[in-house]
């Protein structure tokens, strides 16, 4: 006979958009990260769709700040997709080496400017469904070209930042980029999708950090199941 488990003790993390909570919650933090950060903006400098596919590609795992440093001689060297499609591999990895997997980012570049001339005539496609067909495109970087480039609300971009501020802030209890997603775009105005990322993104780069967040300095710590008290703030 299988002996039943004891049920686990809930926490604040249990927080389901199913019950409400997330959605309570949402209200109460979202006008905050407006008030905090009234013009969000992407942290990647770009002139044009395709330098912005291009540079969300690179920040896979590196920072923004080291990908605006390589972009200016990368699209310098090769400004368009017919002239990044005819790359030598080895020339694009010594462009792109410090952003690091090099090898892999060069690959998956090569490959999406070949099919943006092939397939799409030069242009960066202005679909998901489209973008996702281009080597090295997941929907976080669909999302961050579509809202950023394009203006268009098709996604919620979540990385690192949103995923653990949205675990922090009780907004989603799911570990899955995908699955957290869904939880925001079910919580947020679709007109605030592209926003929702940047503001979350911000408040995790300057605030919120992974290693010690800044509770004391935070407008949304008195709503915020995670904070650590003054007498809790870990020694540096």
């Amino acid at each position: 006979m299988v002996s039943k488990q004891p049920a686990r003790k809930p926490t604040p993390f249990d927080d389901t958009i199913e019950n409400g909570a997330a959605r309570h919650q949402f209200e109460i933090i979202y006008p905050l990260l407006k008030q905090l950060y009234p013009t969000p903006k992407c942290g990647l400098d770009f002139e044009n769709p395709f330098q912005l596919l291009i540079a969300t590609i690179l920040s896979a795992q590196c920072t923004d700040v080291r990908v605006n440093m390589i972009t200016p001689a990368l699209f310098k060297r090769f400004p368009d997709p017919a002239a990044m499609a005819e790359a030598n591999p080895a020339e694009l990895e010594k462009l792109i080496y410090t952003c690091g997997f090099y090898h892999n980012k060069a690959k998956s570049i090569l490959g999406a400017s070949k099919k943006i001339v092939e397939d799409y005539g030069g242009q960066v496609p202005q679909t998901m469904e489209e973008l996702l067909k281009l080597p090295g495109v997941a929907r976080k970087t669909g999302s961050v070209v579509l809202g950023n480039a394009f203006g268009i609300n098709d996604g919620i971009a979540v990385d690192t930042h949103v995923t653990r501020l949205v675990a922090r802030l009780g907004l989603s209890n799911n570990t899955d980029p995908v699955k957290i997603e869904r939880d925001l775009m079910a919580l947020t105005p679709r007109e605030e999708w592209t926003n929702v990322s940047h503001r979350l993104i911000w408040h995790g780069r300057l605030v919120c950090e992974a290693r010690r967040p800044r509770c004391e300095a935070c407008l949304l710590a008195p709503h915020c199941p995670s904070r650590i008290t003054p007498l809790e703030v870990p020694a540096p």
